[in-house]
């Protein structure tokens, strides 16, 4: 018997999806995901303190917030596997979800979920240092004895670059935020906290040519965008924080992308290219990216699947 709904991703919007749809008695199945995506719970689950989800006036954990979701969702009968999605068949109904361990469901309807992965700097010389210095998480690795009370890069100009940063600066010595242009695309407060902090430097219009060192990171080659200048930067560690790609390989070019290769969704509405297919999170958000947003496009898309399987009978 097919599903009527399976939703790809544990993110905020996926178990806010799995909590709607599950409450309208569509008994989703969830799938969490493993490694494909990075962890299951998405981005927040490396999230230290978030203060701007409504709700929590002292801040809340990202691994705190979703757990609760988790439980929500399963409180209500959703049903969940830790496992991730190696392809599906969208040409023909019902629709096919395969998993890594090569088990196949069919579903009326889909939600994908799931999310973005970091972006990491197309370097050789990362590649040899990547787990030995380099990082894309602050929170998973920043505390590692290897950091303590040592200079630590942070390569990149957002919201998350500047919140690694001050993350960082809990145990480094001194916090150097790499970017290439000569302004931050952090939002205001952020960038009144990066500059207040006795702790963190920017370097303005630096990019990375190489990192340096031996077994482990020792420096990064930097590269003046206006003067072309080089100079050495002796840090222990460098994080990335340089955006992110939408996880969407597993679909295999068979729902419309946007140009930037977030998926795209109908104005107003989370329904994709392939009708009963739908969409939510960072996935197909290019543009706002926050948890908040991720959970009501995650309600959206619930609502958008519930209204198309009732119009089919359920399908």
């Amino acid at each position: 018997m097919s599903e009527r709904l399976i939703i790809i991703g544990s993110g905020p919007s996926g178990l806010t999806a799995a909590i709607y749809a599950a409450r309208a008695n569509l008994a989703p199945l969830l799938f969490e995901g493993f490694q494909a995506g990075g962890i299951p719970g998405g981005q927040l689950m490396i999230t230290t303190t978030i203060e701007n989800f409504p709700g929590f006036k002292d801040g809340v954990s990202g691994q705190e917030l979703m757990a609760g979701m988790r439980e929500q969702a399963l409180r209500f009968g959703t049903r969940m596997l830790m496992e991730d999605v190696e392809s599906v068949n969208l040409a023909a109904r019902p629709f096919t979800v395969t998993s890594t361990g090569g088990d196949t469901y069919e579903a009326c309807s889909l939600i994908i979920s799931t999310g973005a992965t970091a972006r990491r700097l197309p370097i050789e010389s990362e590649k040899k240092f990547f787990g030995r210095g380099i990082s894309a998480c602050a929170v998973c690795d920043g505390a590692l004895p290897v950091f303590r009370n040592k200079p630590i890069a942070v390569i990149g100009g957002g919201d998350t670059a500047v919140e690694e940063a001050l993350h960082l600066s809990k145990f480094g010595s001194k916090i150097h935020i790499i970017h290439r242009r000569d302004s931050l695309r952090a939002s205001t407060i952020m960038q009144q906290r990066a500059l207040a902090h006795q702790k963190i430097e920017i370097l303005w219009n630096k990019v990375v040519e190489e990192f340096v060192g031996d077994k482990l990171l020792g420096g990064i080659r930097l590269k003046d965008t206006r003067t072309g200048e080089t100079s050495l930067l002796e840090v222990a560690g460098a994080f990335e924080a340089i955006g992110h790609r939408p996880n969407t390989a597993f679909l295999g070019g068979q729902l419309r992308l946007t140009e930037a290769g977030y998926i795209f969704t109908h104005p107003g509405t989370t329904q994709t290219s392939v009708e009963g297919v739908f969409a939510a999170g960072d996935v197909q958000d290019f543009r706002y990216r926050q948890a908040i947003t991720a959970a009501g496009s995650g309600c959206m898309a619930a609502l958008d699947a519930q209204k198309w399987l009732t119009e089919r009978g359920f399908c």
